[in-house]
């Protein structure tokens, strides 16, 4: 194993780009992780190209950049928020208090991927240097510079375990959530995966899939080269529908999901459905190493079961042809929990410059945990799933 590079003081710099493209694609991208696609330059260059991001969204991008001479060592991409919406770590209550106080709450500075709930390393260090030096470094850096910018507070969102306890040390407060993952246990097809069910979810779940048979819905799985223009046309459109039911603003545009085709189909996976050749309903997927994770989804015809089909079935399927470990299909879940996802922790870290602020929030968070631990436990005790890993005591910090 060869030894990890110390930096050196000397050469060592800090940059901040609010742009992607001030940073060089190639260097950028060689000291991303090996199993999360978010913070590449290419997904983040679409969000900043198609205006989902930068003026008058409420997130505004700020790369932190650690450089020794012309190397480029590490990064934290962080946002400037002036609201709380797309984050999915909720801090409203903070906000409230915040403004009964008569405090200001925004501008915040938020470490994590815009509209995208899916843990992953938030500071980024190139694996043959040391990494606890180099994201040490960071983290001041990052501290001084929002500190200067007079914003309330620093916020990781959906980070590691490793980089909340790193975090904690550095005097950052630490948060416990959860989503609900699939985990891959060695299945060879879909059918083993039922097996690991208890007898009652499996036969809703044949039952679910003989219905979709009986409708006419035929379901295809496409990626990279098989996708084409017109399939992103159809995910556009279910996805705009999707969000005009819910009476909610949809936080990306047209121009963003042409950049994803343009740009990221190698890591795009899509599942489309269609009656009798017309698509009715779909999702868009990402996938990099042993990870697959699920975005968007919505349908232009309310059929029985399709998003059960689309949004977890068929990825899981997918997952399991490809030897992927874990599937992260997104927020919220007692859907995925009933249909064979774990409860897992979901971890986040947070730092408020205000000493008062950050006293109440670390009661209110050590109050917290407590409960957070026992309620992932608990799903798990009533899994569906015959075994279910995520909830061992073991595994939730």
């Amino acid at each position: 194993m060869k030894s990890q590079k110390k930096l050196s003081k000397k050469s060592t710099s800090f940059q901040i780009c609010h742009s992607i493209t001030e940073v060089e694609k190639r260097k950028y991208d060689s000291i991303q992780p090996d199993n999360n696609p978010f913070f590449e330059f290419d997904f983040l260059f679409a969000l900043e190209k198609s205006g989902c991001v930068g003026p008058g969204t409420g997130w505004e991008p700020c790369h932190l950049l650690l450089r020794e001479g012309k190397k480029l060592v590490g990064a934290v991409t962080f946002y400037l928020k002036t609201d709380s919406y797309g984050e999915y770590i909720f801090d409203w209550q903070w906000a409230r208090a915040y403004q009964d106080a008569g405090l200001r709450y925004y501008p915040k500075a938020v470490a994590g991927v815009p509209f995208t709930p899916t843990t992953g390393p938030r500071i980024i260090v190139r694996k043959d240097y040391d990494y606890e030096t180099c994201a040490r470094a960071l983290i001041k850096k990052l501290v001084e510079v929002c500190s200067l910018k007079s914003l309330s507070s620093i916020h990781f969102l959906f980070v590691t375990e490793e980089e909340q306890e790193l975090l904690s040390d550095c005097g950052f407060l630490s948060r416990l959530t959860h989503q609900y993952h699939w985990h891959n246990s060695g299945y060879l097809c879909f059918d083993d995966f039922l097996g690991d069910l208890r007898s009652g979810r499996r036969k809703q779940i044949k039952k679910e899939k003989r219905r979709l048979g009986d409708l006419g819905v035929e379901i295809s799985v496409l990626e990279k080269e098989q996708i084409r223009r017109e399939h992103i046309d159809s995910i556009w459109e279910f996805y705009m529908n999707t969000n005009s039911r819910k009476w909610g603003s949809a936080y990306l545009n047209r121009e963003f999901f042409d950049s994803v085709f343009e740009t990221y189909r190698e890591k795009t996976v899509l599942v489309i459905a269609q009656i009798d050749g017309h698509p009715v309903g779909g999702t868009i997927n990402f996938r990099k190493g042993d990870k697959l994770y699920g975005r968007y989804w919505g349908c232009n015809i309310e059929i029985p079961y399709l998003h059960f089909e689309c949004c977890y079935y068929r990825p899981i399927e997918f997952a399991i042809d490809n030897g992927i470990n874990v599937f992260e299909a997104g927020a919220q879940g007692e859907h995925k929990f009933l249909r064979g996802f774990e409860a897992v922790p979901v971890y986040s870290s947070h730092l408020f410059f205000n000493p008062g602020a950050q006293r109440s929030i670390d009661n209110f968070l050590r109050e917290e945990r407590p409960y957070m631990r026992s309620l992932i436990s608990e799903y798990n005790r009533h899994s569906p799933l015959k075994r279910a890993r995520g909830g061992k005591p073991e595994k939730i910090v």
